[in-house]
């Protein structure tokens, strides 16, 4: 693995300049510092070293931002437009990141960790698919009429019909697992409804959400629609999710700070949407194609190095094929090549911080402890950057937490099952979570029962992690509120309106 400097050579001249240049915050149109001057490092995972310095913005700059966007909704031009006015533009929010996509490829492998070739391929292609998709809801967004069954005054006649409204000032934090990918999920609906918005960017990987504002701006969305800051959980999440001028929030992160969001937004009774964790079971039948079912499970688990909340990391197989899988994955994982994620040879690159390699560290220590074996991985790899071997953890128990919590890295607990019955099912289903599922197998039969009978927000069916902007995707339990892409997204930024006329 070379990751002397990180892959900084492969970067475009594009690119250092945008990293060369100090990273402000957009507020009201306007490119400017936090109000206390504060700044905070921005990491590369790939060696531990500062790649620039973010605006450490606060309640103050919160309060800023979201009066600028409450100013903009109240009295500027946006939800003035006309619905194919804002489409166009939401669309060419699409068209720029096209042009832009190396660039931004090679913001998000630098800041986030993850390979190249996965950035180019799936991160960029699907934000700009995600705009694409959510400029032609603009013009289709529709109330309807309603017949009135009851004669209050016999002879009385009404017309009733219902409208679709802008929710308003929208207050949006995103995670670091896929940052321009989650911008673009919160970005392309609230736009298209022709709310305003205030986002929060993850402090560890502000970097491609922060080019994304700019490519906005270069698009036409006017000044104080969208503003965007960088910070801390507490000293500018917390103020955002708590401010009286915010109509709602929607979150996207872990289930236990989803949870503080909701204690923040609750004095006011904020509307929200929340996508939280996982623990997603997938299930390998022993009439699965193997050749499909063993790359698929391998895949679910070391995508994004791991750093997925819908990943697959329970892994039920049955017993009849339990050893041949095991020795597939184990295979599978100790093939995959670990590296800087600007390397265009690296398949999986390191975790995204030092605080998150200690935290799944930790989860293989107390793994161990427990009596969990790692048939392959569990180890770090060099000595600089925050690289994890894929690990494969065989003789886990329910009780264990490596079996029950979200670890949210490169790590797989795998259990055998004897039948397909209701003991799976609800070993299947014995966690908080309920985001998403995976099942293997050529049963059509068995797999339409198992997939009604799963608590799970998607169930992938001889495959994983596919994810398209017409495919709602959500959770059921402490997996969240509400639903992202599809026409389900719309639901979150709208409010319906009944309007009854006497005629």
């Amino acid at each position: 693995m070379d990751g002397n400097d990180g892959g900084l050579t492969a970067l475009s001249p594009a690119v250092r300049k945008f990293l060369s240049q100090p990273k402000q915050v957009l507020i009201n149109g306007k490119w400017q510092s936090a109000q206390s001057g504060k700044t905070f490092e921005v990491f590369n995972p790939a060696n531990g070293e500062i790649i620039g310095h973010a605006a450490a913005c606060e309640k103050d700059d919160v309060d800023l931002a979201v009066r600028a966007a409450r100013k903009a909704f109240d009295e500027g031009p946006w939800r003035r437009m006309t619905a194919s006015e804002r489409g166009r533009i939401v669309w060419k929010i699409g068209d720029l990141i096209l042009k832009y996509a190396e660039d931004l490829a090679q913001l998000e492998s630098l800041d986030n960790g993850k390979p190249i070739a996965v950035a180019r391929a799936a991160d960029v292609l699907l934000a700009a698919d995600l705009f694409h998709y959510m400029a032609g809801w603009a013009t289709k967004i529709e109330g309807s009429t309603i017949p009135l069954s009851v004669p209050y005054t016999p002879g009385a006649e009404y017309h009733a019909y219902t409208r679709k409204e802008p929710i308003g000032v929208v207050g949006q934090i995103i995670p670091w697992n896929f940052p321009l990918l989650m911008a673009a999920w919160k970005l392309g609906p609230v736009l298209t409804t022709g709310c305003t918005v205030v986002l929060k960017l993850a402090e560890e990987t502000p970097m491609s959400g922060l080019r994304l504002a700019e490519i906005c701006q270069e698009a036409g969305v006017p000044d104080g629609v969208l503003n965007v800051l960088t910070g801390f959980g507490e000293p500018c999440g917390a103020p955002l999710a708590a401010h009286p001028l915010v109509d709602k929030i929607a979150f996207t992160g872990s289930t236990e700070v989803g949870k503080l969001i909701v204690k923040a937004a609750s004095h006011d009774l904020k509307k929200l949407s929340l996508e939280l964790g996982g623990k997603s079971p997938n299930i390998i039948l022993d009439d699965a194609d193997l050749d499909i079912a063993i790359p698929g499970a391998a895949s679910a688990i070391f995508f994004n190095q791991g750093q997925c909340c819908a990943a697959g990391s329970r892994l039920f197989v049955q017993e009849k094929i339990y050893d041949k899988v095991m020795d597939g994955i184990a295979k599978a994982a100790r093939g995959i090549k670990v590296g800087p994620g600007l390397d265009p040879s690296t398949q999986m690159g390191p975790l995204v911080s030092q605080i998150q390699f200690d935290r799944v560290s930790g989860f293989l220590k107390s793994g161990a402890d427990d009596g969990a074996k790692a048939l392959t991985g569990g180890k770090r790899i060099g000595d600089r950057g925050y690289f994890l071997e894929p690990t494969v953890l065989v003789d886990t128990t329910e009780k264990m937490s490596v079996y029950q919590d979200e670890i949210f890295g490169p790590v797989v607990t795998a259990t055998p099952f004897k039948e397909l019955d209701d003991d799976l099912i609800r070993r299947a289903n014995d966690t908080v979570f309920g985001l998403a599922s995976g099942i293997y197998s050529t049963n059509a039969s068995k797999i339409h029962r198992l997939a009604s009978r799963l608590r799970a927000g998607t169930v992938w069916v001889n495959c994983y992690n596919i994810f398209d902007a017409a495919l709602p995707f959500g959770g059921y339990k402490q997996s969240g509120w509400g639903r992202e892409m599809g026409q389900e997204v719309l639901k979150n930024y709208l409010e319906t309106k009944s309007v009854c006329i006497s005629l």
